[in-house]
């Protein structure tokens, strides 16, 4: 296999150059394990761990691989490698970890397209694909909208799905599809191109595992039934995992997220709602919070119905959730700040104590 194959391009190659890297070996992370990693290189799999000065000089989650990345390390006869440089990433899709203060969880990196897969049957939740398109847009990647399951639902209330996101979302691609049946697999197949890599976002029991085994063709991911009492997906994909298609195409699967908590979106949030970051720019306060001024732009045109109640809704409460993330993350440096400051005081005054 090339590393072509695996979706590596001219940029990723300049850089490898340009830092005189051409001692390490170059390989794409395919799978994590709690901090242990499966490289994938031109020479086969290994699996792999950081260096101690990566983990001694890394200031957040951030600073760690993940799956998507494309490393510089050595490789050992007996499998193993260390991965020594993490090569500049072309995008992250990340969300605020959960119960974490201020932390950022990565999903995957150097992601050139997402499906945002929600099932037609229960899952379904315009707000959550705005959740997951906002997150799309902060990290630009382009994202495609999978609707699954449509075999348990008539075509009238496939019709009335698609027309609702339509007037919510637009000028993002749907494709719908059965897992069951393989309605759609054929459009989807055709959106797979070669050398580009695919990222699945979506709750559990939406069917990912289920079209990543389908367009696969093998059984990858082990998948089971929605929970009749309770009508909700298991977690059973436990891990990230990036799969290289017949087709070329490349695939990650990911474990379902019940919360999708958006991180640093400012610019996503823009893109997602753009009609009310353009009505924004008429209201007659500059820092209008399109809560309850006059002559708010956006309020007037929620009362006309120019704009979705709905959407206005969900976009207020990002926007609360995006403040309060930005408000964490200030107060999380500032105490580091201020324990780092502690800490160098300590070191000193114990040199001084030695003499």
């Amino acid at each position: 296999m090339k590393l072509e194959d695996l979706g590596y391009n001219i940029g990723f190659e300049k850089f490898r150059i340009d830092n005189n890297l051409s001692q390490f070996e170059t390989g794409r992370i395919t799978a994590e394990h709690k901090e242990r990693y499966i490289v994938r290189t031109i020479t086969g799999e290994f699996e792999a761990e950081i260096t101690g000065n990566m983990r001694y000089t890394a200031k957040s989650r951030e600073d760690f691989p993940a799956v998507g990345d494309w490393v510089a390390v050595v490789t050992f006869e007996s499998d193993f490698a260390i991965i020594h440089k993490i090569l500049p990433r072309s995008s992250i899709i990340k969300r605020q970890a959960v119960g974490q203060f201020g932390e950022i969880q990565i999903i995957a990196t150097n992601i050139d397209y997402a499906f945002i897969v929600q099932a037609v049957d229960r899952d379904f939740n315009i707000n959550r694909l705005e959740r997951y398109l906002t997150i799309c847009n902060s990290s630009k990647v382009s994202p495609v909208i999978v609707l699954t399951k449509i075999d348990l639902i008539n075509e009238l209330r496939i019709s009335e799905i698609t027309e609702n996101i339509k007037v919510r979302i637009k000028d993002i691609p749907i494709i719908t599809v059965s897992n069951e049946t393989l309605i759609g697999y054929e459009i989807i197949k055709a959106t797979l191109e070669k050398g580009k890599t695919y990222c699945m976002l979506g709750s559990s029991g939406v069917g990912k595992s289920t079209l990543l085994n389908n367009l696969s063709g093998r059984v990858i991911m082990r998948t089971e039934p929605i929970s009749r009492s309770a009508n909700r997906g298991k977690h059973v994909t436990s891990h990230r995992e990036l799969i290289v298609l017949e087709s070329g195409g490349i695939l990650i699967d990911n474990p379902g997220m019940r919360e999708v908590g958006i991180a640093d979106s400012t610019s996503g949030l823009e893109n997602t709602f753009d009609k009310i970051i353009d009505l924004s720019q008429y209201c007659r306060f500059n820092d209008c919070t399109h809560n309850n001024e006059i002559g708010c732009s956006v309020l007037e045109a929620v009362e006309k119905g120019e704009i979705d109640k709905a959407a206005y809704e969900n976009y207020m409460k990002m926007e609360r959730e995006k403040a309060h993330f930005e408000l964490t993350v200030a107060e999380k440096r500032k105490k580091d700040k201020e324990f780092g400051k502690i800490m160098k005081n300590y070191k000193k005054d114990m040199s001084k104590n030695k003499y």
